[in-house]
């Protein structure tokens, strides 16, 4: 285990990568805000699937889900079906246009972060891509504010990644 100044400094570097973030946030286009550029990434990753799947994918409120949803689905780049299982569930599926945008979105995306990190190598990218992935899988929990110290025994279960096929979720955002 490490040190706790290595996790208080830890924290402040996490803490610093809104920066990234806002970054990836201003390379999106007005029509496409980091909520439905999530949902877009999730469905091509994930294929379809009802909002409470995808809530819980995004981690978090339905109602929240909900409201990027209908913005997708007004510029028509996901289609609401009826469930077959369950009619009053819809299942959300991405369209030709939706995949058309994501493939936009991934673009600028990568284009940003080749430009900033024009001097890292694909060692260090790689190393960072791997340990990023490592630290989100190790807070798997989706209750609010991740696994809290002793939660994992009182209701706060942890379960592998996201997807059945080991692939982890690349989200634009």
């Amino acid at each position: 285990m490490a040190a706790r100044s290595q996790y208080e400094e830890l924290a402040r570097q996490l803490s610093a990568v809104g920066a990234v973030k806002r970054g990836i946030a201003r390379i999106l286009p007005a029509e496409c805000p980091g909520g439905s550029a999530a949902v877009l990434a999730l469905l091509s990753q994930h294929g379809e699937m009802r909002i409470s799947r995808l809530a819980e994918l995004m981690a978090v409120d339905l109602s929240v889900t909900s409201r990027h949803v209908a913005h997708v689905a007004e510029h028509g780049w996901i289609e609401r079906s009826a469930d077959p299982a369950d009619k009053r569930s819809r299942i959300l599926r991405l369209t030709p246009a939706g995949n058309a945008v994501l493939g936009d979105l991934n673009r600028r995306i990568a284009e940003m972060f080749a430009h900033n990190l024009q001097e890292w190598s694909d060692d260090e990218v790689g190393q960072l891509n791997t340990l990023l992935a490592r630290l989100r899988d190790s807070f798997t929990c989706r209750s609010s504010g991740g696994c809290a110290p002793g939660r994992h025994s009182h209701g706060c279960r942890t379960r592998p990644a996201d997807s059945d096929n080991g692939s982890h979720t690349r989200t634009p955002v």
